[in-house]
């Protein structure tokens, strides 16, 4: 265990079309694990994106690929 982190670059982020895409998060209904993704509006398909474990993820999701957090949707 070292006692100085190195600094990790923001992974690289895919531009998404906000007519064709809505943020979402999905979460399990059994285990509670959610999962930030991106809903293709016409079909409904789900992208994963990222994990979310703590609120902190859920501001990162927001600054990665811009987007407000009252916006953002939880489905099931």
């Amino acid at each position: 265990m070292g006692l100085f982190k190195r600094h990790q670059p923001e992974p690289e982020t895919t531009a998404f079309d906000p007519e064709l895409y809505e943020p979402v998060i999905r979460s399990s209904i059994c285990t509670g694990e959610k999962v930030a993704c991106m809903r293709e509006k016409a079909t409904g398909k789900l992208q994963e994106l990222m994990l979310i474990r703590t609120q902190e993820d859920i501001d990162a999701f927001c600054r990665r690929y811009h987007v407000k957090a009252e916006k953002l949707k939880t489905v099931y």
